[in-house]
């Protein structure tokens, strides 16, 4: 490790929290720092935000750090750090308040020190901080995290935004209806009449291979037809792929890539490797790369 000052990543779930001390000079997570709490994210705001502090408080332990960057899922002013989430039956009590102002009081932290970025840009931001798309830090990167919904995120010129795709016009509906967890676990019962709660269940299943061949397939013509969308509006050099369905990349990763590279033989496909670390990663990048951008003040 570094003799630099630390900072600490944290990763906002829908049920749990994720939180490590970074060394942002050497671009690594000091892996005993680790920390995992589960949060109620229909408890109250108090509720919440004290199992926000105690997990940041037990990865942070006795160092000194120099910001607390949170990966959050949105909507969410980021800048003042107003929770916007609402209708999403997550973190309902958190709507409009400030959850800078709430986490500095519970931490005794500094407010202008807490940091604030979309989870999806995190994700992108750590992959190309510390992770698959290092290598392409100079050029335009997309990506997607596949999972319970569907994360989206363009990196350029240092910095990752949320793409905010998961809600575009797809289909007979939007984009996440057809890209994440909900679309094979509802057409698996409908090629097989079983009943699944994931993607893992659904390669460890009994039936015959070829429903999941069939499965896996449909699912190509879907994402490879929203990348294809993606790709015309961003043209990056590459795309990388995480989240929990990643972790299948073997089953649909080599025929996406064919697909892809049929129509953009220069674009690469990168599988993610950082997994949970990577928006832990990513919100210390982004922090770093806006301390970079952000104007300095004279001296009054």
């Amino acid at each position: 490790m570094s003799n630099s000052k630390l900072a600490i990543g944290a990763d906002i779930g829908g049920t749990h929290i994720t939180a490590a001390l970074i060394d942002p000079e050497g671009k690594s997570i000091v892996p005993s720092s680790v920390k995992r709490k589960n949060v109620n994210a229909a408890g109250s705001a108090d509720e919440i935000i004290r199992s926000w502090a105690d997990c940041i408080s037990e990865a942070r332990r006795d160092k000194e750090v120099e910001s607390i960057c949170l990966a959050i899922p949105g909507p969410f002013d980021y800048e003042s750090g107003i929770s916007l989430i609402t209708g999403q039956a997550k973190y309902e009590n958190l709507y409009k308040l400030n959850i800078k102002d709430l986490l500095g009081a519970s931490l005794n932290f500094p407010v202008q020190s807490i940091f604030l970025e979309n989870d999806a840009a995190c994700f992108l931001q750590g992959e190309v901080f510390s992770g698959a798309a290092g290598k392409y830090a100079k050029e335009t990167v997309i990506g997607i995290t596949l999972g319970t919904g569907l994360g989206s995120a363009v990196y350029r010129m240092g910095t990752s935004k949320d793409g905010d795709m998961w809600r575009w016009p797809f289909k007979e509906g939007i984009a996440e209806d057809y890209i994440c967890t909900r679309w094979f676990v509802k057409r698996w019962k409908e090629l097989t009449g079983e009943s699944v709660n994931g993607v893992r269940e659904i390669l460890e299943s009994d039936s015959p291979k070829r429903k999941a061949d069939e499965l896996f397939a449909e699912f190509n013509s879907n994402l490879s037809g929203f990348l294809f969308d993606f790709i015309a509006n961003e043209s990056p050099a590459t795309i990388v792929i995480g989240g929990n369905i990643s972790r299948a990349f073997d089953w649909f990763g080599p025929t996406l890539t064919s697909i892809i590279n049929a129509k953009h033989p220069t674009i690469k496909i990168e599988r993610a490797i950082l997994g949970e670390e990577a928006p832990l990663a990513g919100a210390v990048g982004s922090w770093l790369q806006n301390q970079k951008s952000s104007p300095v003040l004279p001296d009054n």
